[in-house]
């Protein structure tokens, strides 16, 4: 980051001081602009899933005190449903996976990708029976397990057109070879916090998860990982900051706002266990500290902000998208990304 500091940045005039962050009750900010290319208010949607670990870095450790606005935290509990707000204007600033981005781009809403959050933070995990199969025949281990069980290997993972959706199409399409997803595995529709019941209770044999759940699933002798999605997709972006057109639009804020992401991120980096604590605290659901910092040690933590970073990567991700028909066109990153504030923070 060239030695960026958040508060150099504010001394050089890019913002003002906060109001500082509010009650993360369920209400939305104020979206009126003060005509000086700031907000007066900010409400950030996030769904508490590790991959979103800037924000709660930004929220525990004062980050987003530096951002010119009042900004108040909006949980949720399910992507679907950060998407839904943020399509009819409920909130400004959306953490929320590549894909649902580009489905919104597509749908014509004014918006862009201000940082990425994260990338490669996926995991095939199968049971030991698939994972030894795997291991002996590789490719060849979906027919051979076919043909002893009279069935196609069961997968859990999120909607199609999703991120770990696109992955393991990929896997299989690209990396394996094996021909278009629905002819190799029998797929159903299993969320990540709900995939190591699903496995244990042998209602799947594999999945495709994230952190930290791809560690409690690797702490059971019965299941093994398969493969991980950075060596899949090679620098595939998993979540990202997206925001309203009138977020980019204040400039202050919209630069304020990247500034407190890149120093998060760089606090993620620094302080990787402090940072597990602050995830942990936001998620619940069981994760502890212990599991979170065992998972912020895992090779499917990886954390950015460069929005350059992802671009090739997304192009990739977007055909994908489009040919299982969640948009009608393949989204370009002139349509998705905005640079300038993550750059004008960075030069």
């Amino acid at each position: 980051m060239g030695g960026h500091s958040r508060r150099r940045f504010l001394r050089n005039g890019a913002a003002v001081p906060t109001v500082g962050l509010a009650a993360t009750a369920g209400c939305v900010g104020s979206l009126t602009g003060s005509g000086d290319g700031s907000l007066d208010g900010l409400t950030v949607a996030y769904v508490p899933i590790y991959p979103n670990v800037q924000h709660y870095v930004m929220q525990a450790e004062g980050f987003y005190d530096d951002v010119p606005a009042e900004v108040t935290a909006k949980r949720f509990s399910s992507g679907p449903g950060v998407v839904k707000a943020f399509a009819s204007d409920e909130v400004d600033v959306a953490l929320f996976g590549i894909t649902p981005a580009m489905v919104l781009a597509d749908k014509g809403k004014q918006a862009g990708v201000l940082a990425a959050n994260s990338r490669e933070g996926f995991k095939v995990m199968g049971t030991a029976e698939f994972a030894d199969l795997y291991e002996k025949h590789g490719e060849r281990a979906f027919s051979t397990f076919e043909e002893q069980k009279g069935r196609k290997v069961r997968f859990g993972a999120p909607p199609d057109g999703s991120v770990p959706d696109v992955v393991l199409r990929y896997w299989l399409e690209e990396a394996l070879g094996l021909g278009k997803l629905e002819s190799v595995v029998s797929k159903s529709k299993v969320p990540p916090a709900k995939a190591p019941q699903t496995m244990q209770a042998g209602d799947i044999d594999a999945t495709v998860i994230q952190e930290p759940f791809a560690t409690v699933v690797g702490n059971d002798d019965g299941f093994r990982e398969l493969a991980w999605s950075g060596e899949i997709l090679d620098g595939h972006p998993v979540t990202v900051l997206f925001a309203q057109k009138r977020v980019l639009d204040a400039t202050e804020t919209a630069q304020a706002l990247v500034s407190a992401h890149v120093d998060a991120t760089e606090f993620v980096r620094d302080n990787p266990e402090k940072a597990a604590e602050d995830a942990s605290a936001v998620i619940g659901s069981g994760v502890s500290d212990d599991l979170a910092i065992a998972a912020m040690e895992s090779k499917a933590s990886s954390y950015l902000s460069d929005p350059h970073a992802i671009t090739s990567q997304t192009e990739q991700m977007a055909e994908y998208v489009a040919a299982v028909g969640n948009t009608d066109e393949v989204v370009s990153n002139e349509k998705l990304f905005h640079f300038e504030a993550y750059d004008a923070v960075t030069e």
